[in-house]
């Protein structure tokens, strides 16, 4: 066992885990034919029987089935299980995060409000909030929101508060109880990205947030095969989403990738388990290499706010020491792999070093700690023995 783990955590982790595997492969009706998996319904409409069923359906006193862009049984599944998953009362699957993350958004915002978001907010977060939502003079105060006091301070008048626990690339923490609540008092809505820790980790609504977003192309889809998006909350806003923004935008979710979706879900509970064991494990020997200045991992952090998290991811950064040469490091790992995106079976890194290459207007990253020295690592499903031997030695090749 980790020594930055207690026991009671581990035990709250495997329950959670055991609970999820078995709403994850209980069937909510018998599926056709006996079918023992999910089936896709492949069809971009559904006709109806005569005048008076078509009819009921357009006076919304039938839920039958109409166009896929609207709905769509298997689509329907993947939403009926993360709203399950998440304790939410709804879910809407969209064709990316970022489609969810824009139809949340401006289903709610209006031209000239103002959002308080976390700082280091994922970077295209940040490029739709200026490029986007900028064009209707909606204004945006980033916070680090590990210190609720600076969140009191400027979440009054505001219409939104976007929350990531833990944050893109430095991994902070906050305490999403606490905000949710500052928030309640000011008639201001919650949002939070919980893609990192899953539903199985980390369940936003149950702490008083109202809308959970993933982009569910990470540790849901869970192969590097898929790109979609899930927003889940209460009936009611879901169905504000429904009414103003989803049928609109056309990131609608396709039955392919919804079916993709609900084969990698089924399991969810073995990746995550292993991803957080890997990841503890290389964290823990990155903290101890003499090229490594820092370890950016939840699993190291103090704040209050970790009690949210039953478990821990395989995503987080490090830092190298000025002795490293970055660019060197990275051509000389062997099996890790260079890329974006995260949460498939495979190794990959990213390193900020690239990311500062761009504009700094469009790029959050370069005012809120992150360094050319700061690389972000996701664990895949590989021996970690394996990967730890690939880092040392790509560290020790990559020596100035």
């Amino acid at each position: 066992m980790n020594k930055h783990m207690s026991s009671s955590f581990v035990v709250a982790s495997d329950q959670s885990l055991i609970a999820a595997s078995t709403s994850l492969f209980a069937p909510t009706a018998p599926m056709p034919f006996n079918a023992a998996s999910p089936p896709i319904f492949q069809t971009s409409l559904f006709t109806f029987d005569s005048y008076a069923a078509i009819e009921a359906v357009f006076a919304g006193q039938s839920d039958d089935f109409i166009y896929s862009r609207g709905n769509n049984p298997t689509v329907a599944e993947f939403e009926r299980l993360i709203a399950m998953l998440e304790g939410a009362e709804a879910a809407r699957g969209f064709s990316s995060g970022t489609g969810a993350i824009t139809a949340a958004l401006l289903a709610f915002v209006e031209a000239g409000d103002r959002i308080v978001a976390v700082r280091n907010v994922y970077n295209d977060v940040f490029c739709l909030f200026t490029k986007l939502l900028g064009k209707f003079g909606v204004t945006v105060d980033y916070v680090d929101a590990g210190d609720p006091l600076k969140v009191a301070a400027v979440l009054p008048g505001a219409k939104l508060l976007y929350l990531e626990n833990p944050t893109s690339m430095v991994f902070e923490i906050q305490d999403i109880a606490a905000l949710a609540a500052l928030a309640r008092q000011h008639g201001v809505l919650t949002m939070i990205d919980n893609s990192w820790a899953t539903p199985l980790f980390q369940k936003p609504i149950l702490h008083g947030v109202d809308l959970v977003i993933h982009a569910a192309s990470k540790y849901l889809g869970g192969h590097s095969d898929t790109v979609a998006g899930v927003v889940a909350g209460s009936k009611a806003h879901i169905a504000r989403i429904n009414r103003m923004t989803y049928p609109y935008l056309g990131a609608k979710l396709s039955p392919f990738e919804a079916w993709l979706l609900l084969r990698g879900m089924r399991t969810l509970p073995l990746r995550m388990a292993q991803h957080m064991k890997s990841g503890l494990v290389l964290a823990e020997r990155l903290k101890n290499h003499r090229a490594v200045a820092r370890v950016r991992h939840p699993a190291f952090s103090d704040h209050p706010g970790k009690a949210s998290l039953t478990g821990f991811a395989g995503l987080f950064a490090f830092d190298v020491s000025d002795a490293i040469d970055v660019p060197a490091f990275v051509d000389a790992l062997t099996h890790i792999r260079l890329g974006v995106s995260w949460g498939g079976p495979e190794t990959l890194i990213v390193p900020a070093q690239a990311a500062l290459r761009l504009p700094e207007e469009s790029n959050s990253f370069v005012r809120f700690g992150v360094t050319d020295r700061t690389i972000r690592f996701a664990v895949g499903l590989e021996d970690p023995d394996l990967l730890w031997s690939d880092l040392d030695q790509a560290l020790e090749r990559s020596r100035r």
